[in-house]
């Protein structure tokens, strides 16, 4: 864990503009950034304020860092083209990591090959694809659920009967469904819960906060733990995944949490900041003599 006497924790009487700070530079000298996006750099269609500067400066420090969804559906390749389209800004796809990835390399881990049944799109069909996975609908090693808008029930009834007849259940996230009217979609914890009770069976999670996700994101940065910061704007998954780690934790309250409601969480982030352009000065100050 980062030395406490570096950790500035936000009062209900505190700004978070004027208490945050980052900790010194570990003895390596080494120090790299997994950050979510929606919240954090867009919200919707509006993009929140020092976002670009924020990307023009890891790119230029030559900082670490990965850009962390949970959605699986989109490759790294769209969200780097979306970045481009929202906020004009160049974000290579190496430098993008989803639960898709984190759900497909974690059965490479486990098992090397195989058959899986998905419920899900694009994105984790590539990545499952990518690491010598087939798709099937025949006796599947797997089945895995990840977003989508082309859900059947014929492929959940599919789903359970794999499940019931020993195929192994992940989902790469349990992300909730926003209630929100018009959502085009359940949420994969939606559809994971519905299968859940049918079968009996409670999935792995690949996505943030689960430590797949976290731990192989940091590794493909080739971090240690102490050199590792997490910036997000959800306490639930950002921040709690973050702290399980042992990473640095950065709330921004431009995005899912407000300030009025962290008095209700048993944990609390190490810094809080208003938005990502609080961040920017500080990193300056940190990373300038690295």
């Amino acid at each position: 864990m980062p030395d406490p006497k570096e950790l500035v924790l936000v009062g209900k009487d505190q700004s978070p503009a004027r208490h945050a700070r980052l900790p010194k530079l570990s003895e390596s000298g080494k120090r790299g950034y997994l950050i979510d996006m929606d919240g954090v750099l867009y919200r919707g269609d509006e993009v929140i304020e020092g976002a670009k500067e924020f990307i023009h400066l890891l790119q230029k420090l030559d900082i670490p860092h990965l850009f962390l969804t949970n959605n699986s559906r989109p490759t790294p390749r769209d969200i780097s083209l979306k970045l481009r389209n929202r906020l004009g800004v160049m974000v290579p796809p190496q430098n993008i990591y989803t639960s898709a990835m984190a759900t497909a390399e974690f059965l490479a881990y486990e098992k090397g090959s195989g058959s899986v049944f998905v419920l899900g799109e694009g994105g984790l069909l590539k990545a499952l694809d990518d690491h010598g996975f087939a798709i099937s609908e025949t006796n599947p090693d797997y089945v895995v659920i990840g977003e989508g808008r082309t859900l059947t029930i014929e492929m959940v009834e599919k789903a359970i009967d794999f499940i019931i007849d020993g195929a192994r259940f992940l989902v790469t996230n349990l992300d909730p469904s926003p209630r929100i009217k018009g959502w085009p979609k359940p949420g994969t914890a939606a559809v994971a819960a519905m299968i859940q009770e049918a079968t009996g069976i409670s999935p792995l999670s690949c996505g943030k906060p689960s430590p797949i996700l976290m731990r192989s994101s940091r590794k493909r940065l080739g971090l240690r733990t102490q050199e590792t910061v997490i910036i997000g704007d959800t306490m639930e998954t950002d921040i709690y995944g973050g702290i399980s780690m042992g990473y640095h934790t950065i709330l921004t309250l431009s995005g899912a949490t407000g300030e009025e409601e962290l008095t209700k969480y048993p944990y609390s982030p190490h810094m809080i900041i208003r938005n990502i352009a609080e961040l920017c000065p500080m990193i300056r100050e940190v990373h300038k003599h690295a």
